[in-house]
C-alpha cells in the first residue's frame, strides 16, 4: 500500500505553459498552421506531460498484462479458460498479434502473468511472473479478489514502470489477455460511470447475439452481489475487478507519477483508465485513447474519461494491438515537432497577416 499512496502523492497535473509554448512553436513551423489537425496537438499534449518543448520517444513499451477470471464459468465467453495461458505462451514467444505490430512501431513488449491460471514451469522465457493469484474468484458469487490482492496488483503495474523507466521507457502503452475479462471490465465500468449494463456490455471475443442478454443479466448479478462502492475505486476493482485490469490501471499511474505518456487499448485498458483516474485525476492528463474499440462500452468509457481516440478501425482484439498503432501516431506527431524547422530556421517566407 505504501508504494501506491507514494505513487498517488506524486501524480501531478500536465505543465499548461508549456503545452503553449509547443502550441506557439507549431505555429512557427513551416507547414500552414494546424495542417497536421490532431498530430500538432497530440505533440503540444506530449510537451505538457513530459514537461519537454521538443519531446521525443527513445524507448516505447507494451505492457500486457494477462489474468483469469472465475466468473468464465457462468458462460460468458465463447472460448473456454485454457485460452489464456495457451496465447500467454504466444504472447512469451513474440508470435502474438500485438508482438508483430510492436514491431513495426519499433516499440517493446513486457508480457505479464499477474494473475493466469498457467503453471509458472511451463512459461517461456519472454513472461514476467509477478502472479497475484491464480485467476480471480466468481463476481457473480462473490468478490473476484481480497483489499490486498487489489492493492498488490495495481502496484505490479507501478512497479514494471518504474523498472523500465530506469531502462530509459518514455513511451508507454497498455495491452491485456484474459478470456472472459469484457464480463469484469462492464462490472468496473457500470460500477463506476453509473451507465446501463446493456450499453456497456458487448460479445467480446465473440460471444453470440443470443446469449449478449444472459452476459448482461450475469454482470448485474456481480453487481448486486457485491455492491461496489464507486466512490472507492479499490472497492470496485476488488468486489468485480480482474488482476489484470488493476495491473493496468497501475501502469497508468505509474506513468503519470514518471511523467511518461500513456497509450491507452481498448475496452479492458478503459476501465483500468477510470480505475486510475478515480484514483488519482490528475492521471488523465497522461492518457493517450489509442483506438475505439468495436466494443460497444468503449465509447462511453473514453467519454468519461474525456479522451478522443486516435484511431477508429473497429477492432477489438486487446493484447494492445490498437495502442500498438496509437504509438506510431505519437511517434510521428513527436518527430515532426520536434525535427522540422520553423520559419525563420529555414529562410521561408511566413503568411502576411
Amino acid at each position: 500500500m505504501d508504494l501506491l499512496q507514494r505513487t498517488l502523492r506524486s501524480i501531478e497535473p500536465a505543465d499548461p505553459v508549456i503545452r503553449q509554448s509547443a502550441r506557439t512553436r507549431q505555429d512557427s513551423l513551416i507547414k500552414p498552421r494546424g495542417s497536421l489537425g490532431r498530430l500538432e496537438e497530440l505533440a503540444c499534449r506530449v510537451a505538457g506531460m513530459t514537461r519537454c518543448l521538443k519531446p521525443t520517444v527513445n524507448r516505447g513499451v507494451v505492457f500486457v498484462m494477462v489474468g483469469d477470471h472465475g466468473v468464465v464459468e457462468e458462460g460468458v465467453s465463447p472460448y473456454p479458460q485454457a485460452v489464456t495461458a495457451q496465447m500467454l505462451g504466444m504472447l512469451g514467444r513474440g508470435r502474438a498479434a500485438v508482438n508483430l505490430l510492436a514491431d513495426i512501431a519499433g516499440v517493446e513488449v513486457v508480457v505479464v502473468d499477474v494473475g493466469s491460471r498457467a503453471d509458472p514451469t511451463t512459461l517461456p522465457a519472454g513472461v514476467v511472473v509477478a502472479k497475484v493469484a491464480s485467476g480471480t474468484n466468481n463476481i457473480a458469487r462473490g468478490p473476484a479478489m481480497s483489499w490486498g490482492q487489489a492493492v498488490e496488483c495495481v502496484e505490479v503495474g507501478i512497479r514494471l514502470v518504474q523498472q523500465q523507466h530506469k531502462r530509459g521507457l518514455d513511451l508507454a502503452a497498455t495491452g491485456d489477455m484474459g478470456i472472459g475479462n469484457t464480463t469484469p471490465s462492464a462490472a468496473v465500468a457500470a460500477a463506476l460511470t453509473g451507465e446501463p449494463v446493456e450499453a456497456l456490455a458487448g460479445p467480446g471475443s465473440g460471444l453470440p447475439a443470443a446469449r449478449l442478454g444472459h452476459k448482461c443479466q450475469v454482470i448485474k448479478r456481480s453487481l448486486e452481489a457485491n455492491r461496489p462502492n464507486p466512490s472507492r475505486p479499490l472497492d470496485v476493482l476488488a468486489k468485480v475487478g480482474g488482476f489484470e485490469i488493476g495491473a493496468i490501471a497501475g501502469v497508468i499511474l505509474g506513468c503519470a507519477a514518471s511523467r511518461i505518456p500513456v497509450v491507452i487499448d481498448g475496452f479492458i485498458s478503459g476501465a483500468a483508465a477510470l480505475l486510475a483516474a478515480r484514483l488519482a485525476p490528475a492521471a488523465r492528463d497522461y492518457m493517450i485513447a489509442g483506438h475505439l474499440s468495436a466494443e460497444p462500452g468503449h465509447a462511453l468509457v473514453l467519454k468519461h474519461l474525456g479522451l478522443e481516440p486516435l484511431l477508429r478501425l473497429e477492432m477489438r482484439l486487446g493484447e494492445g494491438t490498437g495502442a500498438c498503432l496509437g504509438m506510431l501516431l505519437v511517434k510521428a506527431a513527436l518527430k515532426l515537432g520536434a525535427e522540422l524547422p520553423t520559419f525563420s530556421e529555414a529562410g521561408v517566407s511566413d503568411r502576411e497577416g
